[in-house]
């Protein structure tokens, strides 16, 4: 066989293999088209929601189709521990900082709000994401005497309202949190401290204990506000998957109080909550989205004080403080990354 012969072998050959080739890379394509990218191995964003007047009972109701699929999908305990007595600021300020009253110093005196007292003082989740790791926290609070648990930080945007603005209900958070992502994504950042979807965002929602409060916990105003709060969560939801980062996303669910201990009936049972009640300091802790178990029922006991060590573990974030709050590690499925910046001078001595 000549050359002339062989030629037009060797070229149908390098035809076939280049065809073969293409069709290879082709298939791999639409697999990859079809899987999507690589779900993340821990989480970029936390969602984190603080509710007030929501419990296990009102999760299942039916009325929180959003919040019953996260628990569903995630880690839940349905008893974890609240402050006694679950007064609002001091609890919201143990959340925040990781410490009891005795230590930040948040008492009951806070529950009337005062322009001149000064703010917070001790570390809150905000400053120890900022030193571990030079992440950033978005606050949306729904009661002004939150302001003063806030500090003006530049990792830190902070946006208010609250009984005195009527318009303020659920949805309008939704919306301010809608156009506040919008606006930070958007490479200008129009006046905010952020130029990105932060890594903590932090939703506060206390329509349901307002409702309970004033109209009773069986009311059909408390299950409509229960339903709005919920919706508001969905469409925040919602808002992460449009920014293609819910992939990336987890969220931390948690109420300060579970709304009125129920009232013992004739036959013994406690199926009854009346408005004039002590608030209930049991209290739903939920779990869900990037490297968290599925369907994970919580056997160790469970804080709200735990709430902030256990957003840092999630973000592979550590701190050295000696506060009083703990990682809930067992709700993860790998134990996650440590991540710091390039500040970090450890090793190095």
């Amino acid at each position: 066989m000549n050359f002339t012969t062989l030629f037009p072998l060797c070229s149908r050959y390098r035809f076939h293999v280049s065809k073969l080739t293409w069709s290879l890379s082709a298939f791999i394509l639409t697999i990859a088209t079809v899987l999507g990218p690589s779900e993340a191995k821990q989480p970029d964003h936390i969602i984190l929601v603080v509710l007030e007047g929501i419990g296990k009972d009102a999760v299942l109701s039916g009325n929180m189709p959003t919040l019953n699929s996260l628990a569903k999908d995630g880690a839940v305990t349905w008893s974890a521990e609240s402050l006694t007595p679950p007064l609002t600021v001091p609890t919201m300020a143990s959340l925040l900082t990781g410490l009891p009253i005795s230590k930040h110093r948040i008492t009951a005196a806070w529950e009337e709000y005062d322009f001149a007292r000064s703010f917070l003082r001790a570390p809150t989740v905000f400053d120890y994401m900022d030193l571990a790791g030079g992440r950033d926290s978005a606050v949306f609070f729904m009661d002004e005497r939150f302001y003063q648990l806030s500090r003006p930080e530049i990792y830190v945007d902070s946006q208010t309202c609250g009984i005195a603005k009527p318009l303020c209900n659920p949805n309008t958070i939704s919306i301010y949190i809608r156009d506040y992502l919008k606006k930070v994504t958007s490479d200008k950042g129009h006046g905010f401290r952020l130029i990105a979807v932060p890594n903590l965002l932090l939703v506060h929602m206390p329509t349901a204990s307002r409702s309970g409060q004033k109209y009773g916990w069986n009311s059909d105003a408390y299950k409509t506000s229960i339903h709005e709060i919920d919706t508001a969560i969905g469409k925040i939801q919602e808002n992460y998957r449009e920014l293609q980062v819910l992939d990336k996303t987890m969220f931390l669910i948690t109420s300060l109080n579970a709304g009125a201990m129920p009232t013992p009936g004739k036959n013994g049972s406690s199926d009854k909550t009346d408005s004039a009640q002590p608030l209930n300091h049991t209290i739903p802790w939920i779990v869900s989205g990037v490297n968290v178990k599925k369907g994970y029922a919580i056997q160790r006991p469970v804080s709200l004080l735990d709430t902030g060590a256990t957003i840092l573990y999630a973000l592979g974030l550590k701190t050295h403080t000696e506060w009083e709050s703990h990682a809930i590690e067992d709700i993860f499925e790998t134990i996650p990354e440590h991540r710091t910046t390039e500040n970090d001078l450890e090793g190095l001595y």
